[in-house]
């Protein structure tokens, strides 16, 4: 298993696991029981992070996926992403749950790094897939 990803695979469980205690802490503290936005940072960052990342470091396994241009892009986009995309979910659940209002502008920019934040990792699966399908393609064209 190659330990880049692995470690990678650590990181964003971690994190997972602690935006699900800062949830259930925070709503708690601040007497919150509906819906918000901070309480789907936990699962956005195990599925989109440690399971991507975790079956990525089992996949390098039989593959040479670091060699391909598009993979490395890939990492540097996705890890670019996600980590924005979880700020900006968190951002946003916080003024949720403290029933603060924020002007317009505000709101608007949060918007906009949710947007830009999901068009990264977006365009980091699209990536991604496509390194998958022309590792395999080389693979088959090998036998």
């Amino acid at each position: 298993m190659n330990r880049k990803y692995f470690n990678l695979t650590l990181c964003y469980a971690g994190a997972a696991a602690a935006s699900g205690v800062f949830y259930r802490e925070f709503t708690k503290y601040c007497d919150f029981s509906g819906v918000t936005s901070l309480g789907k940072v936990h699962t956005h960052l195990f599925i989109l992070g440690m399971f991507v990342f975790l079956l990525l470091a089992l996949f390098t396994r039989t593959q040479a996926l670091e060699k391909n241009k598009t993979f490395r892009i890939f990492l540097y986009v996705y890890n670019l992403g996600l980590p924005l995309l979880a700020l900006s979910m968190a951002v946003r659940g916080i003024i949720q749950v403290t029933r603060c209002t924020i002007s317009q502008q505000l709101s608007m920019i949060l918007t906009g790094f949710a947007g830009i934040s999901h068009v990264l990792v977006g365009a980091g699966l699209v990536l991604l897939l496509l390194t998958l399908r022309n590792a395999s393609a080389e693979s088959f064209s090998e036998k």
